[in-house]
């Protein structure tokens, strides 16, 4: 394969939508070839759902407790209860290395995380979280142990030992920061080609790591395992690509004017209304009404499709979100004798 020419690829952009907070974000990436959107947009979701580090409690040692069914003086909640808060913590860790964390308080009042002191690589993401409610005499002493993982790691006891010599309760560990990872795919167009994919994709964490981190970390761990497919030297598509762009859009100009189709392509218009793949309720009721090409639907208003027989809101939303993901609208007025003259034109501009 070596000195073979190889046609470039479009490379995307990426952009963040709006502000990022700590624990939310949208990145939008486009113009991708078609099909790499789902292709692209599952990947990242699944290694960012199960592969991301994080910090969490994975022990506790409580003074006076030996075990997590234990009742402690003064304090209102059980042993239990306060393992189940203390599995509520978001650490976050800047080093990677393991750590302890010290909570001692005492008298009556809510204990929260903002009293627990950490070690200087760790600090408490949510430091208005409850651990315990103390009565007068109450005295809660805790020693966290945090460590590094990913995933969500149930207690490690060790084999055969209820109880611990140092009175040691082992916790379940979720370390994934993510929380939740959305991602959905609409078509782009770019000049006269409308099938470049179009990726949205919202991550939310628990504000221990930033999404654009997330990503990035996403990213590393993807190409690395893809590293290992390559049986000889990389082809440089980054490279071959640069400078590769996708026709312009058109300027709104006279000719944009004289152009009823808006710059899209008109064989898009003379289409089945099957190939816009509608659920099955609506495309039904469109034949039905005798709407069977895509320039019957657009020149279509939404009280002109409300009348259609057991075509309800639902139905029209969906047509108009299909619509649009090929930049197409309701309402649009194209004459299909404007769509003759424009394909007479072409032929006569390819010598036909």
């Amino acid at each position: 394969m070596q000195g073979k020419m190889y046609k470039g690829l479009i490379l995307p952009k990426l952009s963040w939508q709006g502000k990022t907070s700590k624990t939310f974000g949208e990145l939008v990436v486009e113009p991708l070839e078609s099909g790499y959107g789902v292709t692209l947009g599952n990947a990242l979701r699944r290694i960012m759902l199960a592969s991301i580090e994080g910090a969490a409690v994975t022990s506790v040692v409580i003074e006076g407790v030996n075990n997590e069914f234990a009742v402690i003086p003064g304090v209102v909640e059980d042993v239990l209860q306060v393992v189940l808060n203390i599995k509520g913590l978001v650490v976050h860790n800047t080093t990677g290395e393991s750590g302890k964390m010290r909570l001692v308080k005492r008298g009556r009042g809510p204990v929260y995380a903002s009293d627990i002191s950490c070690d200087a690589h760790m600090s408490i993401v949510n430091p208005d979280h409850l651990i315990a409610n103390l009565a007068e005499d109450g005295k809660l002493d805790i020693d966290f142990f945090v460590e590094m993982g990913r995933g969500y790691v149930p207690a490690q006891w060790p084999y055969a030992k209820s109880l611990q010599q140092d009175g040691r309760i082992y916790v379940d560990a979720l370390f994934s920061p993510v929380q939740r990872v959305e991602f959905r795919v609409e078509k782009t167009r770019v000049g006269e080609a409308i099938d470049y994919d179009k990726l949205y994709l919202s991550v939310t964490t628990n504000g221990a790591v930033k999404p654009p981190d997330v990503v990035h970390y996403a990213a590393s761990v993807l190409r690395t395992q893809l590293e290992h497919f390559l049986s000889a030297t990389e082809i440089p598509f980054n490279e071959i690509s640069v400078g590769i762009q996708p026709q312009a859009v058109a300027s709104p100009t006279a000719e944009t004017h004289r152009n009823p189709t808006k710059g899209l392509p008109v064989e898009l218009f003379l289409r089945p209304i099957d190939e816009l793949e509608f659920s099955v309720r609506a495309h039904n009721c469109l034949i039905g009404a005798g709407v069977k090409r895509v320039i019957d639907l657009v020149n279509l208003t939404d009280d002109d499709i409300l009348k259609i027989k057991n075509f309800g809101r639902k139905s029209l939303r969906e047509v108009k979100e299909i619509l649009q993901a090929f930049n197409l609208s309701l309402g649009m007025n194209v004459k299909e004798l404007d769509l003759k003259r424009l394909i007479k034109e072409q032929e006569d501009e390819a010598g036909l």
